[in-house]
This record gives C-alpha cells, sequence and structure tokens, in this order.
C-alpha cells in the first residue's frame, strides 16, 4: 500500500484538479462557474478530443488548474472521448500530467447510474472529492440526498452544489481550500489503476446498499419528463414534432441573421473604403482592400448564421431535447448504416461543416465516425447561399406556382434536399459495398428536461465563435491573400485589349482547367471563379464580380451580376452550375480539418475526389438534360 508524500507545490505548475462525470451530470456548468472567463481551449496532444483548462482561485488566492474532461458513463472507454479521460486519469496520455485531486460530479437526481462512475474513481487511487450537484432539483421532486450519510458511505467527501447559481459551489470552494491547504499531491503506482474498473456485478451490489442506507432505493422517475416523452417520443408525434422545431431553426437562422450580415457587409465595404481612401491606388491599397479587408469580410459575414444555428443546438442540449432527437432518427438512420448520434454532426453542418465534423468525436463506431466525416459536407452550408441566391434571382422568375407557394423558394428547398438524399444514398451504398460491420445499438442516457442556463450557452456560443475564428479564418484569410496574388500578377501587357485577369496566373489556370468544364457549359469565367472558390464557396460571387470587371462588392455584386450573367449565360449552364455546388469539392479549410480529424491525408483527398466526380457529373448530366428541353 503506497502513502501519500508532501511534495512541495509552490514553485511548480497549480495543483490540477480534473471534473469527471457522466454526460448531462451538469459537469461543464460546474467547470464554468468555477473558472468563469479564464477558460482556454485546445486539443490533446496527438488526438483530436477538445481539451478545456481553466483557473480557479481560492479565497487565500492560491490557483488551480481545472481540467474538464469528457464525459462518460465507466472507465471502460467506448468513445475516443471515454478513452481520453481515462487515459489522462491514469496518467498514461502523452503530454498531459496525471490530476492531483478529483472532483466527481453526480447528478443527484439520477444517482444509481452515476454512484457506479464513483466506485471505480474512488480506485485509482487520487484524492476524490464528490460535488453532488443538482441538488435543487432533487429537493423540487420531494427526496433530499444526505451528503454527509453518502460521504460516510463512499469514505470521501460530498458537497452539495447547484451549477447553474452563482453561488452554487460555495461548499466545493470550501472544500477545495482545505485540500490546497494541504499541499498533498498523492502519486499512486500505475499498477493501482489496473482495478479501476471493477466488478460490475459487485458495483451494482455496492450503489443498491449505499441507495438504501440514503433511504433513496424507491426513487421514481421524473413525472414530468415521462408525461413529455409520451409525446415526444411517440413513433407518430415525435417525428412530427423534430420536423417542425428544425424547420422553425432553420427559417430563424436564416431569417434573424439577415440584418446582422447586412451590418457586416457594411462594416466591411466601410472599412474598404476608409483603408482605401487613405492610400493611393497601388498594390498595396488593393492587397489590403481586395485581400486582406475584403478575406475577413468573407469570413465574419456567415457567423451570424453560425451563432444561431449553435445558439439553438445548445438550446436544445441544455434542456436534454437534443439525445431524444438522436433517439428518434436512430432507426431511420440505421436503415442506411448509421446511427442517431450521426444526427447532431450532420445538424450542425447546416451552418458549416467543420464544425459538424468536429462534433463526430462522439460517435463510439469508428466506422459511424468515418462514414459521418465523409458525408457532413453534403449538407447544404451557409456558405453556397450566397452562390445560390445569386443564380436563383438572375435565372429563376419570382411566381408563386400550386399552392401560393414562391418558384424561386421551391427551387432553394430542392437543393437542401438534393443534399441531404445524397448524402443518405452515400451512406447506404458504404453500408452495403463497403467493409462489412456489425451493427451497434444505439446506447444513450435521456436526462430529464430542465430549464438551460443562459450563461452556459453564452459561454458556450463564445468558445464556438472563436474557435470558427481561429480555425477557419486564418486559413481563409491566407487563401484569398494568396488568391489575390494568383489574380493580380502578372500584370498585362501593353495593348493588352480584354481584362487583365485574363493575363494572371489565375486567367492562366482558368484557360488550363476549360477543356475539363466546357462539357458542363461553364465558360472561361466560371472556371476563374471556381479557384477562389477552393478557400471558401462564397468567394466565388466576388470572384464573378471580378472577372466581369465589376468594381462593387457585396449585395452590390450580385445586384450588378445578376442581369450580366442572365444575359451571358443560358438557363442550362445557371442549373448546372446550381448543380455543381450542390456537390462542390470543400474548401480547403474543411478539409484540412478532416486531415486533422482522422490523422491523415486518405481521407480528405478521398472526400476532395468524390465530391468533385459527383460534383462533375451531376453537372454534366443537369446541362445535357437542360440543353435538350430548352432546345
Amino acid at each position: 500500500m503506497s502513502t501519500a508524500v508532501p511534495v512541495d507545490m509552490s514553485h511548480l505548475a497549480p495543483p490540477l484538479v480534473a471534473l469527471v462525470g457522466n454526460p448531462n451530470c451538469g459537469k461543464t456548468a460546474l467547470f464554468n462557474l468555477l473558472t468563469g472567463s479564464r477558460q482556454k481551449v485546445a486539443n490533446y496532444a496527438g488526438v483530436t478530443v477538445e481539451r478545456k483548462e481553466g483557473v480557479l482561485r481560492t479565497r487565500s488566492g492560491r490557483r488551480l488548474a481545472v481540467l474538464d474532461l469528457p464525459g462518460t458513463y465507466s472507465l471502460v472507454p467506448h468513445s475516443p472521448d471515454e478513452q481520453v479521460t481515462c487515459d489522462v486519469l491514469s496518467g498514461r496520455l502523452q503530454g498531459e500530467r496525471r490530476p492531483d485531486m478529483i472532483i466527481a460530479v453526480v447528478d443527484a437526481t439520477h444517482l444509481p447510474r452515476q454512484l457506479r462512475l464513483v466506485l471505480g474513481l474512488i480506485r485509482m487511487g487520487l484524492p476524490v472529492v464528490v460535488a453532488l450537484n443538482m441538488t435543487d432539483l432533487a429537493r423540487a421532486r420531494g427526496f433530499e440526498v444526505d451528503a454527509a450519510k453518502l460521504s460516510r458511505e463512499l469514505g470521501v467527501p460530498v458537497v452539495s452544489t447547484v451549477a447553474v447559481k452563482a453561488r452554487g459551489a460555495e461548499a466545493l470552494l470550501a472544500e477545495l481550500e482545505q485540500g490546497v491547504a494541504k499541499d498533498v499531491a498523492l502519486r499512486i503506482p500505475a499498477q493501482a489503476v489496473a482495478a479501476a474498473a471493477g466488478d460490475p456485478r459487485e458495483d451494482h451490489r455496492r450503489v443498491r446498499e449505499i441507495l438504501t442506507a440514503l433511504g433513496l432505493d424507491a426513487l421514481q422517475a421524473h413525472t414530468f419528463t415521462m408525461r413529455a416523452d409520451q409525446l415526444l417520443l411517440n413513433p407518430v408525434l415525435g417525428p412530427v414534432v423534430l420536423v417542425a422545431l428544425l424547420f422553425l431553426i432553420f427559417q430563424a437562422v436564416f431569417a434573424w441573421a439577415e440584418a446582422p450580415m447586412g451590418w457586416i457587409e457594411a462594416a466591411t465595404g466601410a472599412v474598404g473604403d476608409l483603408v482605401g481612401g487613405l492610400l493611393p491606388e497601388g498594390l498595396l491599397r488593393s492587397l489590403l482592400v481586395d485581400g486582406i479587408v475584403a478575406g475577413l469580410g468573407g469570413v465574419l459575414v456567415f457567423l451570424p448564421q453560425i451563432v444561431i444555428l449553435f445558439f439553438f443546438i445548445l438550446l436544445l442540449e441544455e434542456s436534454g431535447y437534443l439525445p431524444r432527437a438522436a433517439f428518434l432518427l436512430d432507426r431511420l438512420m440505421g436503415g442506411v448504416g448509421l446511427s442517431g448520434r450521426s444526427f447532431i454532426p450532420l445538424l450542425s453542418s447546416f451552418a458549416c461543416a467543420i464544425p459538424g465534423i468536429m462534433a463526430t468525436r462522439t460517435i463510439q463506431n469508428p466506422r459511424d465516425r468515418w462514414v459521418t466525416i465523409m458525408i457532413a459536407p453534403l449538407m447544404t452550408c451557409s456558405a453556397r447561399l450566397p452562390v445560390y441566391a445569386l443564380l436563383i434571382g438572375a435565372f429563376i422568375p419570382a411566381r408563386e406556382v400550386a399552392g401560393g407557394l414562391e418558384l424561386q423558394g421551391l427551387v432553394l428547398f430542392a437543393l437542401y434536399i438534393a443534399g441531404i438524399v445524397s448524402a443518405i444514398a452515400i451512406a447506404w451504398l458504404v453500408k452495403h459495398f463497403g467493409a462489412r460491420d456489425r451493427t451497434q445499438t444505439l446506447m444513450m442516457e435521456l436526462p430529464d428536461y430542465h430549464w438551460p442556463s443562459m450563461r452556459n450557452i453564452a459561454i458556450g456560443l463564445w468558445q464556438r465563435v472563436m474557435i470558427f475564428l481561429r480555425r477557419v479564418g486564418g486559413i481563409i484569410l491566407a487563401l484569398t491573400v494568396l488568391l489575390w496574388f494568383l489574380a493580380t500578377f502578372p500584370a498585362p501587357p501593353e495593348g493588352a485589349a480584354g481584362p487583365a485577369i485574363e493575363y494572371s496566373f489565375a486567367g492562366m489556370l482558368g484557360s488550363f482547367m476549360l477543356p475539363l468544364f466546357e462539357p458542363l457549359g461553364f465558360n472561361w469565367q466560371i472556371a476563374i471563379s471556381l479557384v477562389p472558390g477552393m478557400a471558401a464557396r462564397e468567394v466565388a460571387v466576388s470572384a464573378l464580380g471580378t472577372v466581369y470587371a465589376l468594381s462593387a462588392t457585396g449585395d452590390d455584386t450580385a445586384e450588378a451580376l445578376a442581369p450580366l450573367i442572365a444575359a451571358s449565360w443560358g438557363l442550362p449552364t445557371a442549373l448546372s452550375l446550381l448543380a455543381w455546388f450542390v456537390f462542390a469539392p470543400q474548401c480547403l479549410s474543411t478539409l484540412a480539418t478532416v486531415r486533422r480529424e482522422t490523422g491523415g491525408w486518405r481521407a480528405p483527398l478521398l472526400m476532395a475526389g468524390y465530391l468533385f466526380g459527383l460534383a462533375w457529373l451531376a453537372s454534366f448530366a443537369t446541362f445535357r438534360i437542360a440543353s435538350s428541353c430548352c432546345s
């Protein structure tokens, strides 16, 4: 039996406290309460799972590093998230020090399944403090958990917390103050970790003994949750409610984002005018205005849609509904070889494929995760909307059809459906013709419904915004500047009659690409616009404006382009280009994310190849069919 060895921590890094608990136990809410804005989000070294660490200052001024570990149901990992939690706690994760203390966060309203994890954590040999969370909800449901008695049963300190209240962690802070004052860090040999998982039958028996001692062995399920689930999980009414909810969310994403997107476009234009007015005509002015300012604006303009979509996703997650949506869709997705867990990443991909691909980390089955990553880009992300709006406005007449529905709206809806149907078809093909893998039954916790914490939603939104800007903005900005260079140099020769871009590197590339795209009905101007479209699809609109020698930007570009392309292109060409962007090869930032998530180049290269093939075939078929119908 090892003994505790006092260690002077004053000259070392602050003691590391790890928050561990089941999903939906309020662990992240407690992390936000303890650390506030003093947080940083990154990836663990060598893996793609997110790492959230914050700083907590005790009343005496001591600093504690607080690590929010991914949620886990046991110490026998079944997903990448759970594997990271187990590796960090056992000290096996390279580049990550083992925690000095564990805060086991327990949902007081669901003690039976939560205590089994606590027993395993205690066996790991690290100091453990149990944070008995959601005690206010337990009292509201008519029962009280005796923290002192539970502490005696477990043999570790137990304190009550309410993570959604400003002073809901006072008892926990006092307990941490005492632990830090001792300046003791236990270093347990690695072989002690081997017994952490324990015997499930023995753990189950011990949990029943503890609940009996607390007088909680006859706990009933939450009645409101049971009544709500009778409607929301009904085989008929449940999917209807889900579809209506998703319809309202997507309506809000586009309706609410219109004004802030206009503000960002106006601000970008104003900054561009200001910078342009301060500098004389020349390369520096072009670089700053057309490259950097326009590049940043092209990234930021779609941020409102992403924020609104993530707001609703966090709202559904906080309320407890999101796991139920995955449960409802499990049978449908199981028919194409996926599980309900793929629903959340695919939903996120409607804003941007990058956060959707990152969200696949919670999928346990490696094959399901890989397939979900590969089909996520087929969801119609917000970057396609400027291209769709331009082409639909120029070529599809604004008139009502049967039932008072707008023809332009129906075309846009059809483009969304085309992406969804294509994703389902590809998943089905992989299931039937790819590597065989046994179907895994969806096992997930359905938490009780509860009122969302606006504070937690605000922190979650801020974190996602910063991640998006860091991981996407830098790549797109760099590529935009590169493409500005390609479209600017070399300068046209003396006496050149055509647009300057024809003589640039981008023009040369467009001419080189033309034989590949001519069968699709594309001209050299469209071929050139597809080059910056590799950086970000929405850049294709401004690229067309540059090709057609237009100086306007933003909405003005679209307004000026619409009649111009309507006069110079035929309807088959426009429909062909719409089909292209349904399947268009992913922007480079998405491919970079796929490489990071899969750990190699095989998946991003395969993704780029199959999307290019689908886009080419769909455009070719569309152009030929439309040409024959219009002739």
